[in-house]
């Protein structure tokens, strides 16, 4: 897969595309407003997300669309309220003729329909008559370190067996080493869910709570993501490695976790309001809490931790009443799903 086109410029989608480009593949780095994609493509950078990293050859910036139709792969790195619709316009220029592989790097469940990304993507492309193969990926990745050469690890999950191996071992490199995975649906919602964790992680820090307090949350909520994942039909296994547990850690304790810092600054007293207006990354938890809370509520489970948090951010509830909560719930067996 030589070459690759990549559906989105934040921070993840410009750092996913200076990973593939310096390891040899031709990338298209598709930015939807024109004047950003050309301000890109003159200074050589982004900016905005990720100012250190200078663009390597063989990563050209676009706004046009027509321009991915030669692309081998294709990697959709838009926030999960945004990914249909791109992925509508980029299937109605696609060619008839030619199956489209699309890779979800989003970590979010639409909020009206409750639909991952796996699913988006195959109903919009039989909508527009187009073959389609579907890849998700997925992991303890930060853009900024990823961008400046870190070493990191990710899961490539595909249905499709042989894609999964295609993907794996055409975007590995010394830096990024990809596991492969068949379970679509548990590396889809351990990405998802675990953003809400991360959010309650940094309301207990914002409250001024210690380690034993984060530690006792990223374990209770590894353990609901499990549960929802599981019901859904997810491989348990999947949620002890780096697409459940790495991910949920590293969201958790890393200062350049968005939605940590998301509930640090609820814990300070922010409005919902006020936190997204003053940046314009975007952090999923915050519409992940409602899209995870209501697929637990359709599946007949419980997740505390996400409850409580969906009461935070949209109900405004004081954060130390959600922590006492959860303290005061119903003793159980830990291991009782």
């Amino acid at each position: 897969m030589k070459r690759v086109g990549v559906l989105g410029a934040g921070s993840w989608g410009t750092a996913l595309a200076l990973q593939l480009a310096r390891t040899g593949h031709d990338v298209q780095l598709w930015a939807r407003n024109p004047e950003m994609a050309l301000l890109l493509a003159e200074e050589g950078r982004n900016e905005v997300y990720l100012p250190e990293a200078e663009f390597p050859d063989g990563l050209l910036v676009t706004s046009d669309l027509d321009r991915l139709v030669d692309s081998e792969a294709v990697l959709v790195v838009i926030p999960s309220h945004g990914f249909r619709s791109v992925v509508r316009e980029l299937l109605a220029v696609w060619p008839r003729d030619r199956t489209v592989v699309l890779v979800s790097a989003t970590k979010g469940v639409e909020t009206d329909t409750l639909a991952r990304m796996s699913g988006v993507s195959s109903e919009e492309a039989e909508a527009a008559g187009c073959d389609h193969r579907f890849a998700v990926l997925s992991g303890p990745t930060f853009a900024a370190e990823l961008a400046a050469g870190v070493p990191s690890a990710a899961v490539i999950a595909s249905e499709d067996h042989q894609l999964a191996a295609e993907l794996r071992e055409a975007f590995s490199d010394w830096n990024l080493r990809l596991y492969s995975s068949s379970d679509v649906v548990g590396v889809e919602l351990a990405g998802a869910a675990k953003n809400v964790v991360a959010i309650a992680s940094g309301v207990v820090s914002g409250v001024g709570l210690g380690h034993n307090t984060t530690a006792a949350l990223i374990t209770r909520g590894l353990h609901e993501i499990s549960r929802l994942g599981v019901v859904c039909g997810g491989d348990l296994q999947t949620f002890s490695g780096l697409a459940g547990l790495g991910d949920l850690v590293l969201t958790c304790t890393g200062g350049l976790s968005r939605n940590r810092r998301t509930g640090i600054e609820l814990a300070e007293g922010k409005s919902l309001e006020q936190i997204e207006g003053e940046t314009s990354m975007v952090a999923e938890g915050i519409r992940n809490s409602l899209a995870i809370s209501r697929l637990a509520h359709r599946e007949g489970i419980e997740m505390p931790i996400t409850e409580q948090m969906r009461q935070v951010i949209y109900d405004g509830k004081e954060p130390e009443l959600a922590v006492a909560e959860l303290m005061m719930r119903e003793l159980k067996a830990e291991a009782q799903l």
